[in-house]
């Protein structure tokens, strides 16, 4: 339970630094994201997986960069379903999901205990 709730914790302040790089990107407070990280983790869970099935012959034809188109669907996903949590352009969705992938990777790594 303590994985779950730090790996929220993560995704909530990932998205609230990503809103802050990203102009197009607005987030109205800390709740918000909070509910946006929750919404992006049923949105991976079901979602992604489906839309990465129904687009395999167009991810093999790209080598693989069609994955940042799915991964800006989901992220626009997000913010549909979240009220409080905007984006405003295909743009800002593609270049947030990317920076949201990074600050998310490298917040983990900083606030993940480590086994000694």
């Amino acid at each position: 339970m303590s994985q779950f709730l730090l790996t929220w914790i993560i995704t909530a302040l990932s998205l609230l630094i990503t809103a802050y790089l990203v102009p197009g990107i607005i987030i109205k407070g800390l709740m918000v994201a909070a509910i946006a990280a929750l919404v992006m983790g049923l949105i991976n869970a079901v979602v992604r997986p489906i839309l990465i099935l129904f687009t395999l012959p167009l991810t093999f034809l790209s080598l693989g960069l069609f994955l940042f188109v799915i991964n800006a669907i989901s992220f626009s996903l997000v913010s549909y379903f979240t009220p409080g949590f905007e984006i405003n352009s295909f743009w800002d969705a593609l270049f947030g999901s990317i920076i949201l992938s990074f600050v998310s990777s490298v917040l983990s790594q900083a606030l993940e205990p480590r086994e000694v």
